[in-house]
């Protein structure tokens, strides 16, 4: 539990990192939302 925390503590300052990069709110909302939907793919769907 403790290394799955750790690495989505990871992953979150990964994010905010490459928003403060981007500048862009546009852009930033579709890797939002392409990673959301790429999340949903892979840890809830039976394929």
């Amino acid at each position: 539990m403790k290394r799955m925390l750790g690495f989505a503590l990871f992953c979150f300052s990964l994010g905010m990192l490459v928003m403060i990069v981007l500048h862009n709110r546009f852009f930033g909302l579709i890797l939002m939302l392409a990673c959301m939907a790429a999340g949903y793919y892979i840890y809830c769907c039976d394929d």
